[in-house]
């Protein structure tokens, strides 16, 4: 036994031996090589995908209750201020997340918002409800590649069956028009004054949709402006084809009411061109700077005169105008506007018809906007606004909103924007589908149909799509009140009894009554459906495919190598 000892007792001393000559090996600058730093909890492959799911289930919760015209709203105190609102996106994007898998999920609805601008809430509680309902399927033993491309094929056939059952709607009937963007505001917070904004978000994009090269052009975002000031009613809210800029005049004997004016705009500054670094300027003699100021003033001079050769009425600039150029043009009766944004100088262009300049040696006639009938500075609130109108064929709009604070337009201009987004895809793609959870529950019930001829693992993720579909009406449903286990079984009963037939049937958001969707009008937009569920599934297939989570961190004392842990908290 000595003997046995003693040999274990070598054995170990030539180990220790061993790696202490390993430490000693020189790494980077010196240091031990360290290839994994071992001190967090590693985590396995099934707790971080897990992990992943009631993650996304967690962010789903949060705005399951902002889905349908029985929608709650949210209070939210961010870095912002006060936010009250039931739109996903606007929720989302206050919210501060720390794992990884919740920002993925938020980024959706920011996805689905910059995309289609509409279906923000359904897009997260979509992904929220295939993660879950994949949870299963991986408890299982089914490993995740499998789940994946059942999804995949899931989405190919949900795809063609949706423009299967989709229809075209006709542009040019307003009252058709009115009632599909009427859907998108009715679960919103100004549903009391809805067929105002419908028709002003109509409005607005009809005015700024042109052809160009046989294809639709609508720049909802350059050529539409949202100009929000407190006080008056709500309904005093309406469409000005032309723009309205919260400046006024420079000068207080200039004009400020000009019809049919000539406009030129421009990309310069009316003033005295500085030196871009520090500049010094010797004076010998007592007379030096008269002299200097004189050359300053013919430079002005020179500039204004080349301006007024084109027999302006307004001159509009993004830069300064200084007080000796406006004295020249007020002497000459025009009217000057400086320091202009870059977006509102195009929208002026635009409805004016005028070409910005960027040196005013570079004007010509051609340059001068005539297509604006009326130029008006007029008193609003406590500001003073200067409004271009009756334009021909302007091409560019403003939204003016009035209201009773701040927060409240900030949300009504939160909804018109997701309003006129959805009026631009109709322009764009004009094909309808059902809306209250009945395209969801007939994509559902052809899902399950085609169920029966996979074979293999991957019919057991194309039967999760098709029961996570159905979170929709079930959510619908619940949000009104009722219990959503009854009114899902009556759906699955009408739509398995005949398919075709009963395609129409969905949850009424308003009652949570089973009900036709087509006799109540209710319709959505084949775009931003589509958008919705390829978006939540492709998410979902991507999260499903993580097996773990790995913090890169920048290199410390004492810490020359990145390190692999658990997820961070949410």
């Amino acid at each position: 036994r000595e003997r046995e000892r003693e040999k274990r007792e070598r054995k170990e001393r030539k180990k220790e031996r061993k790696m202490q000559g390993m430490q000693g090996m020189p790494g980077m600058g010196g240091s031990p090589v360290i290839v994994i730093n071992s001190t967090p909890q590693q985590e396995s492959v099934r707790e971080t995908q897990i992990q992943n799911i009631e993650t996304a289930k967690t962010v789903a919760d949060v705005i399951r209750t902002s889905l349908g015209p029985r929608a709650m709203l949210k209070m939210i105190f961010s870095a912002h201020g006060l936010v009250i609102t039931n739109d996903g996106n606007a929720i989302l994007r206050e919210l501060e997340v720390v794992h990884p898998a919740a920002k993925m999920i938020v980024d959706l609805s920011r996805a689905q918002d910059e995309e289609v601008g509409d279906g923000t809430t359904t897009v997260i509680i979509l992904a929220g409800e295939i993660l879950h309902l994949a949870e299963p399927l991986l408890k299982r033993g089914i490993h995740p590649i499998f789940v994946v491309a059942g999804y995949s094929r899931a989405l190919d056939d949900i795809m063609e069956h949706l423009y299967k059952i989709s229809f075209e709607v006709d542009l040019d009937d307003r009252e058709n028009m009115m009632k599909l963007l009427r859907n998108t505001l009715g679960t919103k917070m100004v549903r009391s004054h809805i067929d105002l904004f419908c028709g002003m978000a109509l409005d607005a994009v009809r005015t700024v949709t042109r052809v160009v090269e046989g294809k639709k052009d609508i720049d909802i975002k350059r050529f539409v402006k949202i100009e929000k000031v407190p006080g008056a009613d709500i309904s005093d809210s309406c469409v000005i084809p032309g723009v309205v800029i919260n400046k006024d005049v420079t000068h207080t004997g200039m004009k400020r009411r000009i019809e049919n004016p000539r406009i030129i705009c421009l990309d310069c500054s009316l003033e005295y061109k500085k030196g871009e670094s520090a500049t010094e300027v010797q004076l010998e003699r007592a007379g030096d700077f008269e002299k200097l100021l004189e050359i300053e003033e013919q430079y002005i001079k020179r500039m204004c005169t080349e301006i007024l050769k084109h027999k302006p009425d307004i001159v509009i600039t993004e830069k300064g105008c200084s007080d000796l150029a406006q004295h020249f043009f007020f002497r000459a009766g025009v009217v000057a506007l400086r320091r202009f944004r870059k977006t509102d100088n195009d929208r002026i262009a635009r409805a004016s018809g005028a070409t910005i300049v960027n040196q005013v040696d570079e004007l010509q006639e051609s340059f001068v906007g005539t297509k604006c009938g009326l130029f008006e500075v007029r008193k609003l609130g406590d500001e003073y606004f200067s409004f271009l109108t009756d334009c021909k064929d302007p091409q560019a709009c403003t939204l003016l909103l009035r209201g009773p604070s701040k927060d409240h337009l900030n949300e009504v201009e939160r909804n018109l924007h997701d309003v006129m987004a959805v009026a631009k895809n109709i322009f764009l793609e004009p094909r309808l589908v059902l809306g209250g959870g009945a395209t969801e529950m007939s994509t559902a019930q052809m899902l399950r149909e085609k169920a029966a001829a996979i074979a293999g693992r991957e019919q057991f993720a194309y039967q999760a799509i098709a029961d996570a579909l159905e979170v929709i009406p079930r959510t619908l449903a619940a949000n009104c009140g009722v219990k959503p286990i009854r009114q899902i079984t009556q759906l699955r009963a009408k739509h398995a009894e005949d398919p075709e037939t009963n395609r129409a049937w969905g949850i009424d958001g308003t009652t949570g009554k089973v009900a036709k969707m087509d006799e109540l009008n209710i319709w959505e937009p084949l775009v931003v459906k589509s958008q919705s569920l390829k978006t939540a599934i492709e998410a979902s297939m991507m999260l499903l495919r993580v097996d773990k989570i790995v913090s890169g961190s920048k290199k410390s004392k004492g810490n020359n190598g990145p390190q692999m842990s658990g997820p961070p908290p949410m």
